[in-house]
């Protein structure tokens, strides 16, 4: 969809509104079935978006404590400045040395150089883009997912009137749609789930609620989970986190794997999991939130299903209590399931969630230092002193190795959380 140059700010998140209620902004494509298995590791690559750490501590997290597979693993490969060309040139040194299984790519917003649309920047981007997936197949990537460029905020950018470079995302999006098309790999498209968000979100809190953060550029914590909503979505994550039924005549209850009933009664039951919903946090009405944005995107309902079935009530309704908060729900809406990620945002799996998260984005730091700071030197250290080249090569094993370790204590996070869930009939 282009837009007049012409256009203000106002007049654009008019019709960016108008754009979401008509359909023609959509949803991330379905992703390639199969695409986690057991044991992958997912290379998260990009540029100073990637780099800020939070979409990528967001995915990490959700492939280990959510579980869409067993025992995956996670690094970030972020590099401020980076667009696509760049990122060709290094990744074979600094990304495929590490092996990974998967590798997410998110490129443009850099490749657009913060101009209107020239065909000569897109056949940049086409061209580097089509290298990077035939060169990581080469390498034995099984699996790729190319993103397109998130978006700038209706708002906060300035650099260029943000329709204007919002359209050039939009185009360097249809070239990486085209590219993972030909190349027969994965396609998140990050922009479209932006642009539509951001048109809700503002609509709600008001044009300065900034969902591409206070330079229109680099998000905080409500647009980087978009980001992850539309990666994880094309890795094929199926969003079933779990089902845990009582039955209120009999007392007895059930639960799917990752969840253990410990015990059961007509009005309890007490679970200990191994799998976790992912859990929000702050204050909605502010971008430094990721809870409000859950609001904007059917994050819950296609990624996020804890689910809460309640059998034969006594009455019309049931009040139910898990953790430090209690909800009443219809006894048809018990009847079809509650999902408690979605109803219960603060609930027993929140601290270790949140501690988890801690662990995963100072891994992440470290993982830059790792990748950028002392592995990426390396060929300029042999070329500085060629007699140490063997000793060199022996710094960069560790330094794989050293990543490979850390990859694997964070791949262990979710301890067993154990919670009870009281439902009585109203």
């Amino acid at each position: 969809m282009r837009f007049p140059l012409s256009l203000t700010r106002k007049s654009a998140s008019f019709l960016i509104a108008a754009a979401v209620l008509s359909g023609v902004l959509s949803l991330p494509s379905p992703a390639r079935a199969g695409m986690l298995q057991p044991g992958d590791f997912v290379a998260i690559c990009g540029d100073s978006i990637t780099a800020q750490r939070i979409y990528s501590v967001y995915m990490e997290e959700y492939l280990i404590l959510c579980q869409p597979a067993p025992d995956l693993q996670a690094q970030q490969f972020g590099w401020g400045g980076e667009s696509a060309p760049s990122y060709l040139d290094r990744m074979e040194n600094d990304v495929i040395v590490f092996h990974p299984n998967i590798v997410t790519l998110c490129y443009g917003m850099n490749d657009g150089r913060y101009t209107p649309v020239n065909p000569g920047t897109l056949d940049t981007y086409r061209n580097a883009m089509t290298s990077i997936v035939e060169g990581l197949k080469k390498a034995g990537v099984r699996n790729i997912v190319v993103g397109t460029p998130g978006a700038v905020d209706t708002n906060s950018f300035k650099k260029l009137d943000p329709v204007v470079y919002n359209n050039t995302l939009k185009e360097l999006g249809n070239v990486a749609r085209d590219v993972a098309e030909k190349q027969g790999v994965g396609f998140a498209d990050v922009h479209s789930v932006m642009i539509e968000a951001m048109a809700k979100a503002k609509a709600k809190y008001g044009d300065k609620y900034n969902v591409a953060g206070n330079d229109g550029i680099h998000p905080n914590r409500n647009g980087h989970l978009i980001m992850a909503y539309a990666f994880l979505k094309a890795l094929g994550c199926d969003g079933d986190i779990g089902t845990i039924t009582l039955d209120m005549k009999d007392g007895k209850a059930e639960a799917t794997a990752g969840h253990k009933v410990l015990a059961a009664g007509k009005g309890f039951v007490e679970v200990e999991s191994s799998r976790y919903p992912f859990c929000f946090s702050g204050d909605p009405a502010q971008q430094e939130s990721n809870l409000g944005m859950a609001e904007f995107i059917p994050f819950n309902n296609d990624l996020n299903r804890f689910n809460l079935v309640v059998k034969n009530p006594t009455g019309k309704s049931v009040k139910v209590t898990w953790g430090q908060s209690t909800k009443t729900f219809s006894a048809e809406q018990a009847a079809s399931g509650i999902n408690l990620a979605a109803e219960f945002p603060e609930n027993p799996f929140s601290k270790p969630f949140a501690e988890a998260e801690a662990r995963i984005r100072e891994k992440q730091t470290l993982e830059g230092v790792l990748s950028k700071d002392l592995l990426h030197s390396t060929p300029l250290w042999v070329q500085s002193f060629p007699d140490e080249k063997e000793t060199f090569q022996k710094l960069a094993a560790k330094i794989v190795d050293r990543a490979a370790a850390r990859r694997k204590q964070s791949s262990q996070l979710a301890v067993l959380v154990k919670y009870k869930i009281v439902v009585e009939s109203l």
